[in-house]
């Protein structure tokens, strides 16, 4: 009797404590381990990436965001806010620029700039490009912002503007100072906007060696630039872009080339070696050219008019917003792409220029492979009454 007594105090115990707590599901079986591409296996630094310019497409990545020093690849973002003033016209390429104390003390790679020495816009872009100069890049910095803390301070926040979510600029040149640090996702996002958005900038950083002159109250005196990506040299399709190294940092490039009108950008950083660094990056932009390839489309058709319901014009003449480009790494058939207009039949008064209206889609097989908005042309305001009796005026007496 008393074991069974305890046995059906045990039993109520037990189902009290089912109903009381809830019922843990099984533990999730672990996804298996990635299997490491023969690719990622061939790149010997520890973070690189691969990304098409144009579409801005990664195409490769090997620990993309972890956090590193970047050494003097951090001059890409100095050389975008430099093109974007000049751009804007707050600078230009014949404005002298003074050189400062602070800017003529800086260490590392350097053109030995004097305090007080002058020297033109363009000259200090060639120092930066070429020869990647700290002190040219502070004295930029000085011209632009007033002071390098400023100009740091634009850095930042054209990265966050350009969604490089790991990068935090410390100073304009990229000596290692504690936070300093970029990504290799990153560098591929700020070369991506320098090359695309400024493209003038491959005139300077594909100059094999050139020569500036420093005039100073000791005279004057030629001074070479030589540049030091090697792949300008040693990759038939290179165009530019950017080495970096220092003790932290180890080896590191952001390497663009261009083949068949495709531009790649390839990242590498924390290499252990100068030629590991170039081999590294020329095996990534191999790659690319081989198995990728580019589908374009301009528009080249001419889209009809919307009728305009209730406004000051009966038409709208309507766009495409861009044009559209897909990028594919499997050898894609292009000529199965369908492209499929969509617009309304009518559009109600007040339109806004730049407004959606419609769509373009572009189907591969089952996949949706992309879209363009279809916008309007102009602005069309809704009709009044005086517009109306303007109208029937016009009807009556033409």
């Amino acid at each position: 009797m008393r074991t069974f007594l305890s046995f059906f105090l045990s039993l109520n115990l037990l189902l009290f404590s089912s109903l009381a707590s809830p019922v843990l599901s099984a533990a999730p079986t672990p996804p298996p381990e990635k299997e490491e591409s023969p690719l990622s296996a061939s790149i010997t630094a520890p973070g690189a990436v691969l990304m098409e310019a144009s579409t801005g497409t990664v195409i490769f990545e090997k620990d993309s965001h972890t956090k590193r020093h970047p050494a003097s690849i951090t001059k890409i973002m100095t050389l975008i806010l430099i093109f974007e003033a000049l751009e804007k016209g707050s600078i230009h390429l014949t404005d002298t620029v003074t050189v400062s104390e602070r800017a003529s003390g800086m260490g590392g790679s350097q053109v030995f700039l004097e305090t007080g020495e002058t020297q033109d816009v363009e000259t200090m872009i060639k120092c930066i490009s070429i020869a990647s100069a700290n002190d040219a890049c502070v004295a930029m910095a000085e011209f632009i912002s007033g002071s390098e803390e400023a100009f740091v301070a634009e850095m930042n926040e054209k990265a966050k503007a350009l969604g490089m979510n790991d990068t935090t600029f410390v100073n304009c040149c990229g000596l290692d100072v504690d936070g300093h640090m970029t990504s290799a996702y990153d560098v591929a996002l700020m070369s991506r906007e320098l090359t695309v958005r400024h493209p003038k900038i491959h005139d300077y950083c594909t100059i094999w060696m050139d020569t500036m002159t420093h005039v100073t109250a000791k005279g004057s005196k030629e001074f070479g630039l030589n540049n030091t990506n090697k792949l300008i040299r040693q990759y038939e399709y290179a165009t530019g872009l950017k080495t970096g190294s220092t003790s932290l940092a180890k080896f590191c490039v952001s390497a663009t080339a261009e083949k068949n009108d495709m531009e790649l950008i390839a990242v590498i950083m924390g290499s252990e070696n100068p030629k590991e660094r170039f081999r590294d990056a020329i095996t990534l932009l191999n790659f690319g050219f081989s198995k990728c390839s580019i589908y374009t489309d301009d528009h080249p058709e001419t889209l009809p008019e919307i009728p305009v319901k209730k406004g000051t014009s009966d038409k709208l003449l309507v766009e495409f917003a861009n044009p559209f480009q897909y990028l594919s790494t499997d050898g894609s058939d292009f000529s199965a792409i369908e492209k499929k207009i969509s617009l309304p039949e009518t559009v109600n008064a007040p339109v806004k220029k730049g407004e959606k209206i419609g769509e373009v889609t572009y189907q591969l097989g089952t996949q949706k492979i992309g879209s363009v908005e279809i916008i309007a042309a102009k602005d069309i305001s809704k009709a009044d009454f005086s517009d109306y009796i303007k109208d029937l005026f016009l009807r009556y007496f033409s």
